[in-house]
């Protein structure tokens, strides 16, 4: 069962990470350990030859990393990441992208989160990450 809800996910980066509210990231599902989150397309976010910039695709894979997270320990604001590795695939299309982010092992104080991004409406992946996040040793669980 997920221990947040999209809204209360989206309210809580509004709140607590501003940049993710600046590039219009928003969380569309999230379960227990899993989450599809979004870049909605923005022409800011494109680089020479009209695609999506790398940052954008990192910054949206960290973002999405940690909504996957939050709906399997539930609100816990200071855990953070302390690795992201990511593999460029093939170039985007000038459309939303998608992440489907999945956290693979969950113990006490560490997350290993695996995410794979999309072009919407676009079922060969664009991108594929690694990530581990560092949870606070007093969360509350």
């Amino acid at each position: 069962m997920t221990k947040i809800t999209p809204e209360a996910f989206n309210t809580l980066t509004d709140r607590e990470l501003p940049i993710a509210a600046n590039y219009g990231f928003r969380a569309d599902e999230i379960g227990d350990g899993t989450a599809r989150v979004r870049a909605p397309f923005n022409a800011h976010f494109t680089r020479p030859g009209g695609t999506i910039s790398g940052p954008v695709m990192m910054a949206l894979t960290d973002f999405g990393m940690y909504a996957a997270l939050m709906g399997a320990i539930g609100e816990v604001a200071l855990a953070v990441t302390t690795n992201l590795n990511i593999n460029f695939l093939r170039l985007p299309a000038p459309v939303d992208v998608v992440a489907d982010c999945n956290v693979i092992k969950l113990g006490r104080r560490l997350a290993v989160i695996e995410v794979t991004l999309y072009s919407e409406g676009d079922d060969a992946p664009i991108a594929h990450a690694t990530g581990t996040y560092s949870i606070p040793p007093d969360a509350a669980r």
